[in-house]
């Protein structure tokens, strides 16, 4: 059964940071496997790809077949039907325009003192992104993650999808066609992780890795940071709703089930301010799950990490929500404009019942790639920013080390850092040479 709490009970604090503290993963301790499969990578190269893939995917490649081919490709996007095609034609097109907007502008100014500062964008050379593979592998990833790279600028983009015992999905070649993908690899793992790291003989070396992954391609991505950037750890799909007793309970519960379903350690929770709408969610959850197609999955989510919590009004709803800080938030309230201006931690809010979080993990435009288990309150989701990188610019005149120059020295001075302070001596030294004759 989900947790039930309610703010005006006396135990409610202690039940809230239970909730807030559950470890919602059981992974195993996967980082000594995976430190050995980036050092086999790393010593050995394609033959080490090449070996491991053939052990966890069954599939035995050689370096001229671990990319797809341009008629490979074709081959699997020819079987994508126009239903299907449409959709995700009108998902591209909604994602770039949104990361379109995301693009930083240039700025270059003098200030008073008479430097000339300022700062440029420019985008990471390689990427390479990261997809899940066989049948279960989601197309909607290939495109929140390849188009802002794409928009940001990255020239060289590629893609790791695997293809367990040859299993390839057709939505995801075709996906990767429509975000402009240059290569891809039916290799994954922590051995595709490390490829696109440090490079092989056949996989040239990437700048940024993204996209997510099970638990030894999440050990992998953190191994590699450092060498390589990536987009974040992710960690199971959560999902947050604060309704009022204004909704039809079904539309809430398929939303709360439209993450359950992701996988069993999923969560999510209701916060409402009428108890008996709380409980009318629960009983459509129940409902729902004698015929959802995933309800094994769902229901252990609902079971476990699942939650109804009734607060006195919706200011201390929008207040446990900053607590929880969740990946997707739904405001299904009558003023939902009014409430997320009290939201300070989330991945990602909808707003109104008509706004189902489902939306924004396809054809919203905004990323699905968003910060779960409480990293919304430190970090954002996926955008044309993980994409690019910032370079600050600085001149100055004559006048303007005149001015802020002296100061520059006393600091180095402060800090004992002598050729500091006398690489601005020097300088000032010249200029009142110059000023005296």
């Amino acid at each position: 059964m989900p947790v039930y709490l309610s703010t005006s009970a006396p135990d409610f604090t202690d039940g809230f940071d239970t909730l807030l503290t559950a470890k919602r993963e059981d992974a195993p301790d996967v980082d000594d496997t995976v430190a050995a499969i980036i050092a086999d990578v790393r010593a050995r190269g394609d033959n080490a790809v090449l070996e491991l893939t053939a052990r966890f995917d069954r599939l035995d490649l050689t370096a001229a077949t671990m990319v797809f081919s341009a008629a490979e490709i074709e081959e699997e996007c020819a079987k994508v039907g126009p239903h299907d095609r449409a959709a995700l034609e009108l998902a591209a097109e909604r994602i770039r325009a949104y990361h379109d907007r995301q693009m930083p502008q240039d700025e270059r100014w003098t200030d008073p003192q008479g430097a000339e500062l300022g700062w440029r964008w420019t985008p990471v050379s390689a990427a390479g992104l990261y997809v899940p593979g066989g049948l279960a592998s989601y197309p909607s990833s290939v495109l929140m993650n390849a188009i802002p790279a794409r928009v940001a600028g990255v020239e060289r983009l590629v893609i790791c999808c695997p293809t367990p015992e040859g299993v390839v999905n057709p939505l995801v070649l075709y996906a990767a066609r429509l975000a402009g993908v240059d290569t891809i690899y039916r290799i994954g793992g922590a051995q595709a992780i490390a490829a696109m790291a440090y490079g092989t003989e056949t996989v040239q070396a990437v700048d940024k890795i993204t996209g997510p992954g099970n638990a030894y391609v999440a050990a992998a991505k953190r191994r590699v940071f450092g060498k390589v950037g990536i987009d974040m750890i992710a960690g199971p799909s959560e999902i947050l709703i604060i309704a009022d007793a204004d909704n039809d309970p079904d539309w809430i519960a398929l939303d709360l089930l439209s993450q359950a379903e992701h996988d069993e350690s999923a969560q999510s929770i209701l916060i409402t301010d009428d108890a008996a709408f709380g409980q009318a969610v629960a009983q459509a959850v129940e409902k729902r799950l004698e015929t959802l197609e995933r309800r094994a999955i769902a229901a252990a989510s609902w079971r476990d990490f699942g939650a109804v919590i009734v607060t006195r009004d919706l200011v201390e709803a929008a207040e446990l929500s900053n607590r929880v800080a969740p990946e997707h938030l739904e405001l299904c309230v009558a003023d939902p404009d009014a409430l997320a201006a009290r939201i300070t931690h989330a991945g990602a809010i909808f707003l109104g019942c008509w706004t189902p979080e489902a939306i924004g993990d396809y054809v919203g435009g905004p990323n699905h790639v968003l910060p779960t288990a409480r990293s919304a309150r430190f970090s954002s989701g996926l955008s044309v920013m993980d994409f690019l990188k910032r370079t600050t610019l600085a001149r100055m005149s004559p006048a303007a080390l005149r001015a802020i120059g002296p100061a520059a020295e006393r600091l180095a001075i402060s800090e004992s850092l002598e050729a500091h302070g006398l690489s601005v001596r020097a300088r000032l030294d010249r200029l009142n040479q110059e000023r005296e004759t």
